[in-house]
């Protein structure tokens, strides 16, 4: 990754990760970036502004009313000369004044003002972060195509556990790389993807569904979105905020999907089915609720659902690339392989969902890649990482 020459302003606010933003700092230096930071008070409580200076090579900012060195209005000069604005650490109260449109300091000044890309880093206690203030403030930021990375899930500084944790540096420093170097290589594709879970109704308060959080699947919108794509996104349920600057369709059922798919998957080039569907639905919904009869245990009879994957593979024209998962316990190279076939598609991703670090919820993957002509398998990476090298290597198959 180089960076050389490329202007970026960090915005640095009072949080106990306030730390970790000089390793940034120092990283992008290394990549011959400019990097110019700018601290609120608080921040300045955590870490002095001298060692920023130092590994910046630049003054830092913390005054909105000093008098400025050259004669410019400071906020505005940084504001236009960014080709990225970073915050790490994002506290709430940063994501709230963005959202609001605040600009009562330096750092909410020059972000206000700036056209620039911006990336934000939240950090904070778990309680902070997941407060329905602070997720709305979020969709809301998302909506206007302000990108985030993290917070992670751990161990917190006050002691919590739980998400809340800033992104490590080096991972902040890649996503900067993503979003200064980006790739187009995607423009001019339509690209249809699902995730999350489907549910199947037993009765209108319970129903069978797993564990997929659709982390992975939007980590692909997100990736192909950014690569240029024009992006639909089949969603079922998932626990995370979906993707701002695609287009969503909801989805319940694995009938639902079918539906769906039979109508948006010709019209593709490329379709990536990460969503995980249940292989079988109750044979009849209950209208009202299930009631428990002492003694006596609940027999129930499934019938099979349709196979979504199959039924896009039947489909499948000459110009389109087809994508299926595999989240497998045992013989996952096998069952991938068998998949590959049986679906008529072009690559596999396989995982063993019983490793530490892989599967369902985790913001992590290890992943086997499975083509006709090749098998490849990759080490530990984050969800978008290896968004990435899907999105590679399905070209590389096209």
């Amino acid at each position: 990754m180089d960076l050389t020459g490329k202007e970026i302003v960090l915005g640095v606010t009072g949080g106990i990760a306030a730390y970790k933003s000089a390793e940034i700092v120092s990283r992008l230096r290394h990549l011959g970036a400019h990097v110019h930071v700018i601290m609120t008070r608080n921040a300045t409580e955590f870490v002095q502004p001298l060692t920023f200076q130092t590994l910046s090579a630049q003054e830092v900012v913390t005054d909105t009313f000093r008098a400025p060195e050259y004669w410019n209005v400071e906020h505005v000069a940084l504001a236009k000369l960014a080709d990225l604005f970073v915050i790490a650490p994002a506290t709430a109260n940063i994501l709230a004044k963005m959202a609001s449109g605040i600009a009562d300091d330096m750092l909410s000044t020059t972000v206000l003002a700036t056209k620039a890309p911006v990336l934000v880093a939240p950090a904070m206690n778990t309680g902070m972060w997941t407060a329905a203030a602070t997720q709305a403030n979020t969709e809301v930021l998302k909506n206007r195509g302000i990108h985030f990375i993290g917070p992670e899930s751990g161990m917190l500084a006050c002691g919590d556990e739980g998400a809340g944790r800033m992104s490590e540096p080096a991972a902040i420093v890649e996503r900067i790389g993503q979003l200064l170097c980006a790739k187009t290589d995607y423009q001019g594709l339509r690209v249809l993807i699902t995730a999350g879970a489907t549910r199947e109704r037993l009765d209108p308060v319970r129903y069978l569904t797993n564990d997929s959080s659709g982390k992975m699947g939007f980590a692909l919108a997100e990736a192909a979105r950014d690569r240029g794509a024009e992006v639909t996104l089949v969603k079922g349920n998932t626990t995370v905020p979906v993707p701002a600057g695609v287009r969503i369709l909801p989805m319940e059922t694995a009938v639902d999907l079918l539906e769906i798919m039979r109508k948006e998957a010709p019209e593709h080039s490329v379709v990536i089915q990460a969503a995980a569907v249940s292989d079988y639905r109750p044979a009849s919904v209950s209208a009202t609720k299930l009631k428990k009869r002492k003694g006596e245990p609940l027999v129930l009879t499934l019938e099979e659902n349709p196979d979504v994957a199959k039924a896009v593979g039947e489909m499948k024209k000459p110009h389109q690339t087809l994508v299926g998962f595999a989240a497998e316990t045992d013989s996952v190279t096998e069952n991938a392989a068998e998949k590959l076939n049986k679906k008529n598609l072009d690559l596999i991703v396989a995982n063993d969902v019983t490793k530490p670090g892989a599967g369902f919820g985790t913001d992590t993957n290890i992943a086997t890649l499975i083509s006709r002509e090749s098998r490849e398998d990759l080490p530990m990476m984050t969800k978008r990482q290896l968004a990435d090298v899907i999105l590679d290597r399905i070209l590389s198959v096209r």
